[in-house]
């Protein structure tokens, strides 16, 4: 008879982070209102692949009822870390701190792939990753289509907007913003830095980039890996040292990088900051029909949708069509690195709503999303932020 496979290591109450682990965990009533709103346990129909579910697996490891093994920790690895639950929540339960400290524990019982290190690793180095996100286009000519396909799009050749539209300057003495590039979004959102500056410019506000900032640390976190994650945010605390406010335009990193400057400077949606500032800005008309897509990070967490669909409105003659809400599209920070069969069936009905829009272009307002969705389809899929100030008047 075959040997039984060992079981991972428990985490007994006395492991290091077992305690707040299960602080967090005793605040969920288990009332299951958040079942409707999590797109696991729509997918699966499962209670295991559910938020309460989830806690239950983990108040029982941490508290050393239950000995952690690989069947519980995949559906632990299938969160996509949405937080949607936490907006349905009548407790309460920080659901984000939650899954962030099991996942801290589990990645001392077993560590992440190597191809989830490998990608840790990449992110973590900001100026190597745009180095090969640069090679993308000219590998793009001789790679196989198949290769191709299974590759985020390289950012397109950046026409800076000024040379388009002219110049637009802040006036002396303007209050002054700082921006956040991040790591993936450090290249493919270079063009994207340059239109909020114009946006803000016309607005009244002026902007700088400080140098030694790099990823906000939130997929290291969700991997698990702790160290790395206080790393990254020591990183950028530095880089952003005397700044009074921080803009950060990928909803995704907003709440990984407010906590990281905590007490130091303030980090703010530019959308929110932009709609505020609305009535100085003036908009060309867009006679065409543009897609809407809200990635979960801007609905439960940043809340900035109501801001975006206020300056979209703002712009004459545009024919908006906000994508319905499928639940999560499956990007999810390395979930479709580590899982790209279940996030493809995530993306699938979003895209299937995309392609009977009849829109021209997708908008959406964070990174991982926009890369995620633009791998299946062919339309154009960029920032809002890029939209508003090509039609910036």
């Amino acid at each position: 008879m075959p040997a039984t496979p060992p079981l991972a290591r428990p985490s007994p109450p006395g492991a290091p982070g077992a305690a707040p682990l299960l602080a967090l965990a005793d605040q969920c009533v288990q009332c299951g209102l958040c079942l409707p709103h999590c797109p696991t346990y729509q997918l699966d129909r499962s209670e295991a692949e559910s938020p309460r579910g989830r806690i239950a697996y983990m108040r029982a490891v941490a508290s050393g009822q239950l000995v952690a093994g690989p069947v519980g920790d995949a559906h632990l690895d299938h969160c996509l870390g949405c937080r949607r639950c936490e907006a349905a929540c009548p407790a309460g339960v920080r659901y984000g701190e939650l899954l962030e400290g099991a996942r801290a524990l589990q990645a001392a019982r077993t560590p992440p792939s190597p191809r989830i290190r490998a990608a840790l690793a990449l992110l973590a180095r900001p100026r190597l990753l745009s180095f090969l996100v640069a090679l993308q286009r000219p590998l793009a000519r001789i790679l196989p289509r198949r290769w191709r396909a299974a590759l985020p799009p390289p950012p397109a050749p950046q026409t800076p907007l000024e040379k388009k539209a002219g110049p637009v300057q802040a006036p002396a003495g303007a209050p002054v913003v700082a921006l956040f590039t991040g790591c993936i979004a450090r290249p493919h959102e270079a063009g994207t830095r340059d239109a909020l500056s114009r946006l803000l410019a016309a607005a009244g506000i002026a902007s700088v980039v400080p140098s030694g900032q790099g990823c906000c640390g939130a997929a290291a976190a969700h991997a698990g890996d702790a160290g790395g994650a206080s790393r990254l945010a020591l990183a950028n605390r530095n880089a952003f040292a005397g700044q009074e406010r921080v803009l950060c335009s990928t909803s995704g990193c907003h709440d990984t990088l407010s906590r990281s400057l905590q007490g130091a400077a303030r980090v703010e949606d530019p959308l929110v900051l932009l709609d505020q500032a609305g009535d100085r800005l003036r908009f060309r008309p867009a006679a065409r029909r543009v897609a809407l897509h809200l990635p979960c990070t801007q609905r439960s967490v940043v809340r900035s949708d109501a801001a975006l669909r206020r300056l979209l409105a703002r712009v004459p003659g545009l024919d908006l069509v906000e994508l319905p809400d499928t639940g999560c599209c499956g990007a999810a920070g390395l979930h479709q690195l580590a899982e790209p069969a279940r996030a493809e069936a995530f993306r699938a009905p979003l895209l299937k709503a995309l392609a009977d829009s009849g829109a021209s272009e997708l908008l959406s307002a964070n990174i991982g999303c926009r890369l995620h969705l633009a791998t299946g389809t062919t339309m154009n899929v960029r920032h809002p932020i890029d939209f508003l100030a090509e039609h910036l008047a």
